[in-house]
């Protein structure tokens, strides 16, 4: 019985987003490969799976070959050339991303077929293994846990109306898996007839008039919904590779910019536009705030600052919105498998006035930064009317931050 896998890899992933950058979380990385990866890794390494179609969208192909490289140039190269075929396009829901995955293996010799979301990485080769047996005796089947959590009815505008016997309740999870034949003519019978709102291939399956039996799941078979989860999964990794203390090495960086005052309506502080009589001079947008969050990063990583990467000289970076270099800092420490512990920004001048866009600057830095508001502190001071500050030529602004790293010999 040859079993082939869809992983469903096509949406844009926005709650779990870490970076500003649209990239969707399936790859965002995960202690160094990313969540696609590891989720395809689990198939192509089970005895249960034959082959392995990946839908995904159209305009994340190179995004997909970078994902998938770990696999087709490492030790799993050999089982990867044998399994893994070409990545399909998806289609604008997940249901007919599904069916374009179900076309793609139309030609083959395919018997069952599991769908599984390409951000549930902790899939584990027992599911896949009941899943296949489970094959052999139904033609749907569902991986499921029981709900444990006590559930209440309530109504819209949030009022009680009863508790719900939680005994006969189930949580879905994937894969989902299905004899061939039988999904992709439920599939397409869907599409044909403009049935597009089912939430889960076991939901088409339940249409088309099959009962759907429910396999065995696992509460650690998460699907990554949002930046918390990404930052569980990413200490789950560090942990199961080994390390009890994986973020052991604290660093402090520190960061300090000025910028001189233009003829203009506005400044740019802290990823903010603030109404003004002047602007602030720069070869980018001048956010002095950020500047120096974004040197303090890069202090903590010892990995140059601003000017390093993004120099002056280069037009290329004329105007460019700050977030892009502090973005870029971001993504230096998460490569090294690291994360931003806090930020402290104390912007110096006599004008604007920073209190009332307080707010608006923690929760932009915090936005950017992939971390929460509540450790990002913005705070504003004056020069006593000393100095370029003190004569309103210009603003300064100092920055510290902390940023946690693996512990390893140097």
């Amino acid at each position: 019985m040859t079993c082939a896998a869809i992983i469903v890899a096509a949406g844009s992933g926005v709650r779990a987003r870490r970076t500003s950058d649209a990239v969707a979380k399936q790859y965002v990385p995960l202690a160094g490969k990313a969540v696609l990866c590891r989720t395809i890794e689990t198939f192509l390494t089970s005895d249960a799976i034959d082959l392995i179609v990946t839908v995904i969208a159209q305009e994340d192909l190179d995004l997909y070959k970078n994902a998938v490289a770990p696999l087709l140039q490492g030790k799993l190269a050999e089982q990867a050339q044998k399994k893994l075929r070409t990545s399909v396009r998806g289609g604008t829901t997940r249901q007919a991303s599904v069916l374009c995955g179900l076309r793609a293996l139309e030609k083959d010799s395919i018997d069952t077929v599991l769908v599984h979301d390409a951000a549930r990485p902790f899939i584990s080769h027992a599911i896949l293994d009941r899943c296949r047996i489970a094959l052999h005796s139904h033609k749907a089947c569902l991986v499921a846990v029981p709900v444990t959590d006590t559930i209440k009815q309530a109504t819209p505008e949030g009022r009680i109306q009863k508790t719900i016997d939680r005994s006969s309740l189930w949580a879905a999870q994937t894969p989902q898996a299905f004899a061939f034949d039988f999904i992709y003519d439920a599939h397409t019978r869907a599409a044909q007839q403009c049935a597009e709102t089912f939430t889960d291939d076991a939901a088409v399956a339940e249409w088309a008039g099959a009962e759907v039996h429910i396999v065995e799941g696992d509460p650690t078979n998460i699907k990554l919904t949002n930046r918390e989860d990404l930052d569980m999964a990413d200490a789950r990794l560090n942990s199961l590779q080994g390390s009890t203390s994986p973020l052991t090495d604290v660093r402090m960086g520190t960061g300090y910019d000025v910028h001189a005052f233009d003829a203009g309506d506005a400044v740019i502080i802290g990823g903010i536009q603030i109404p003004h009589d002047k602007k602030l001079k720069g070869h980018s947008d001048a956010d002095v705030g950020l500047h120096a969050i974004t040197d303090a990063i890069l202090g903590a990583i010892a990995d140059g600052d601003i000017g390093t990467h993004f120099p002056p000289s280069d037009p290329q970076w004329k105007g460019t919105a700050s977030d892009l270099f502090l973005k870029d800092a971001v993504r230096r420490v998460r490569e090294r498998n690291g994360k931003i512990s806090n930020i402290d920004l104390t912007l110096i001048c006599e004008a604007p006035k920073i209190g009332p866009h307080r707010p608006a600057m923690r929760q932009a830095i915090a936005d950017i930064c992939e971390i929460s508001i509540n450790r990002v502190s913005v705070k504003a001071t004056t020069s006593e009317r000393l100095g370029f500050t003190g004569r309103k030529e210009g603003i300064a602004a100092m920055a510290s931050t902390c940023i946690q790293l693996p512990d390893r010999e140097d």
